[in-house]
């Protein structure tokens, strides 16, 4: 990257441009013997007291002393991907959201507040995309009462690392002392390239409704209570696919809600005995044409960032990232 002007370093980067994307050298060590340069790009979420914040793609936060730099400037966002679907961030982010609709919600302004009985984080969090109506501070209060008042949890569900995400935010929430608890990629594909992967399908049994059995897989419960099906069952247009095992339980399943030109593929899991067999290909092979068949043309994902035998098999897919997002749980004292 270059920092020159006139081939000289400099520091084009000053307190005013918090809420930008930067690009900035300094020296490790506070430039002691033995210290390096190292570069840092992200948002700059702060700059107070001789210290600067920088959130990267990740939502990973870099803590930089303004004494230690070297260089710096404000750069573009980053550029549009190469290869798959073009998506904006407030559209995957309604897109992935109407993959698993609450039990019951309400409007905070711009915000959205979900409550499901506890089942999924994604289904009982609150979704922050644009003004909350009040001073953030104050919102996050009402929230904490809100699910209080359900005798859950209090998450925030944020996003890092495309435009128009929420690294600002991010920074509020550790600063007013919410702690992030887990972290996943958001990626994205074509469509058609999935259906047309040389997999066996014959196997795989698409349903609408979800059974017992396809819910013994699927564990990430503990009793299979009435919001754990409501949520399931929810979104515009839902496939459950499943291949049969041998004691009762299928050997893998799936997931996917056909909405618009999207479809999202989801709760694909696959026996830990049988992995490696192709069973999670087939699996979305056989979703995918049937979401070809109703008109989608582009595909979506959430994977966790630690789930690297997931993240290889949908590398060779070609779903490619474009944001993570992040749950952070109001600490209580």
């Amino acid at each position: 990257m270059e920092f020159t002007g006139g081939g000289r370093l400099e520091i084009r980067v000053t307190s005013a441009d918090v809420g930008k994307r930067v690009s900035v050298r300094y020296v490790t060590d506070s430039g002691e013997a033995g210290g390096m340069f190292t570069d840092a790009v992200g948002v700059l979420t702060s700059w107070d007291d001789g210290v600067l914040l920088i959130a990267r793609r990740s939502g990973e936060t870099v803590r930089i002393a303004e004494s230690s730099l070297v260089a710096g400037k404000v750069v573009p966002a980053a550029p549009a991907r190469r290869r798959g679907p073009s998506a904006t961030f407030p559209e995957l982010a309604r897109a992935t959201a109407r993959a698993w609709r609450p039990v019951e919600s309400e409007a905070l302004g711009e915000w959205t507040l979900r409550a499901s009985d506890g089942f999924t984080r994604r289904a009982n969090s609150v979704l922050p995309l644009g003004d909350p109506g009040l001073p953030v501070a104050g919102a996050l209060a009402y929230v904490r009462e809100w699910y209080a008042d359900r005798k859950l949890p209090a998450y925030v569900q944020t996003a890092t690392g495309a435009e128009g995400t929420q690294e600002l935010l991010c920074a509020e929430l550790d600063r007013l002392g919410w702690r992030r608890e887990v972290s996943a990629e958001v990626r994205i594909a074509a469509l058609a390239p999935i259906g047309d992967l040389d997999a066996d399908v014959s196997a795989v049994r698409l349903s609408r409704t979800v059974d017992e059995a396809w819910l013994r897989r699927y564990r990430r419960f503990g009793e299979p209570g009435p919001a754990v099906r409501e949520v399931l069952a929810s979104g515009p247009s839902v496939w459950f696919a499943s291949v049969a095992g041998t004691d009762g339980t299928p050997a893998a399943i799936g997931r996917c809600v056909v909405d618009g030109r999207w479809a999202g593929f989801l709760a694909v899991e696959v026996d830990p005995d049988l992995r490696r067999r192709g069973l999670a290909t087939s699996v979305m092979t056989a979703l995918a044409r049937r979401a070809l068949d109703e008109g989608a043309s582009a595909a979506w994902l959430q994977v966790e960032a630690d789930n690297d035998g997931a993240r290889a098999l949908y590398d060779g897919m070609g779903f490619a990232p474009h944001h993570h997002y992040h749950h952070y749980r109001w600490a209580e004292a």
